[in-house]
Formats: structure tokens, C-alpha cells, sequence
């Protein structure tokens, strides 16, 4: 029903994107893809829409426009026509491109930009408490229960970010000292999620204010939320110096029922 990629530089997360992507069967590729990436620049407890294709040099996408109203006019204040942050995210963009490359240049698309739930990861509480997030939240998971397995959700998310680039006092390294700290806790939030677990991966994730800064947090809880049903498998767990005093982490992973 689902997979969870990197949207990580390509070549740098390479093996968990093949991992991902190779458990798609070529037969899905008359379903909708609801695409679910972290907003990087849009507001917290917000969701990012868009009615505009994708255009990328493989060509350009359709929009399921039915879909996307539907969304928005669910979600009220909490969704925006985003056009400008999608224009400019690459967390989407970069799941079109390999989803193209399997199945054309014509799929079928929802883009949601899934801003952080910050005022539950510092003030506590749930996501949901935010009016506006559950009845997003509410909307997804209703067009989930009636759409079924004409829909495969995508989940464009990264993990950990570590390091000076990312605000830390102390280099890090890849798979070496604190980041085998850090690949431990990672893998404790995985198996929350594999377990479709959305309370138990809220706690982990608001354990010391996300000190792990895992941008794709947002993402992965509106997807066990709305889909509550989904168990997971972990393909491959991956980290990377995305420059040498700095690490990012992430995986591929598929959901099923």
C-alpha cells in the first residue's frame, strides 16, 4: 500500500531509494500516488497543495485535482495552494522523478507537503490537537478507507540530521561514534513505525524536542494516521556525510496491511 524513500541528494541515498522503489510491482502504475513530503518551507501545522502538474525532463504529470479539493476543502485554513513551495521542494519532486522512470511521464499524483507538527514537538500533546491537522488528518484517512488499493502512498522523508551543518557543537561521521548512538535511536523509531504505531513514534520523536531533527517526522505520522492499518518492512537503513562534519540518515522502507 505504501513505500517511504530518502528525498536526500540521489546519489548520496542511492541504495535505500533502489531498496524503495524496487518493491513497487509494474502493475501499479495505474494507481494514484498520494506523495506525502516534508514542507521545508512552508508552515508548521499546515499542509502544502498544489492543482499544477509536475514537469520534470522525463515530461509532465496529472494532477488528481478531484482528490486535491477534496483535501482542501476538508482541511480548511490548514491547507494552502502552496504552488510557490512546491516549485521549490524537492521532498515531492524528487518521488515524481523515480515514479516516472517506472511508469512514464503521465502518472497520476497527490502532492502533499506536510509542514512539522512543532507545537506538538515543543509544547506536547498530539498532533491532532491542532484543529486543523485532524481534520486533515480526518480527510486523508476517509479518502484512504473509500479509495483503497486504487491509491499508493509515497513518503518522501529523511531521518536524523547531525552535525555543525545542522546546529550541532560536534562533527559527526557516518555509522562512527555518536552515530551509532544515533542509528540505534533511529531504529527504535523504525520499529514504532513497522508497527503502525503513531502514538508510540510521536513519543520517541518528542523525546528532547526531536534533538535527532528528523524532518521527515511530519510525513510519517500523517501517513500512520490516516492509514492506521499499515505494518511496515524495513528495506535498508542507511547514513551519509552529506559534507564532512555532518550526517543525514534515512532509509527505504514498504507498508502493507
Amino acid at each position: 500500500m505504501a513505500i517511504a524513500a530518502p528525498h536526500v541528494s540521489p546519489f548520496g541515498g542511492v541504495e535505500s531509494y533502489r531498496a524503495a522503489y524496487a518493491s513497487i510491482d509494474p502493475a501499479d502504475g495505474d494507481r494514484t500516488f498520494v506523495i506525502l513530503g516534508t514542507s521545508h518551507y512552508g508552515r508548521p501545522e499546515h499542509f502544502g497543495l498544489t492543482r499544477k502538474p509536475f514537469v520534470t525532463p522525463y515530461g509532465e504529470t496529472r494532477t488528481d485535482v478531484a482528490l486535491v479539493n477534496e483535501i482542501a476543502a476538508a482541511a480548511g485554513d490548514a491547507a494552502v495552494m502552496e504552488d510557490y513551495c512546491q516549485s521549490v521542494e524537492h521532498s515531492i519532486e524528487f518521488q515524481v522523478v523515480f515514479l516516472q522512470h517506472l511508469f512514464g511521464p503521465n502518472i497520476r499524483v497527490v502532492p502533499v507537503l506536510c509542514g512539522s507538527f512543532a507545537q506538538s514537538t515543543y509544547e506536547g500533546g498530539m498532533p491532532e490537537d491542532d484543529e486543523g491537522v485532524r481534520c486533515t488528518l480526518g480527510a486523508l484517512g476517509e479518502i484512504a478507507a473509500r479509495d483503497g488499493s486504487n491509491l499508493l502512498w509515497v513518503l518522501g522523508v529523511d531521518m536524523a540530521h547531525m552535525g555543525q551543518r545542522y546546529g550541532d557543537p560536534f562533527e559527526a561521521t557516518a555509522n562512527d561514534g555518536v552515530m551509532e548512538d544515533v542509528a540505534g535511536r533511529d531504529r527504535a523509531r523504525i520499529s514504532r513505525i513497522e508497527q503502525g504505531d503513531a502514538v508510540g513514534f510521536w513519543d520517541l520523536v518528542r523525546e528532547n524536542h526531536d534533538d535527532l531533527k528528523w524532518c521527515g517526522a511530519a510525513p510519517i505520522y500523517t501517513f500512520l494516521r490516516a492509514l492506521p492499518q499499515a505494518r511496515g518492512s524495513l528495506l535498508h537503513y542507511q547514513q551519509w556525510n552529506i559534507d564532512p562534519h555532518s550526517v543525514v540518515s534515512f532509509a527505504g522502507m514498504r507498508f502493507h496491511s
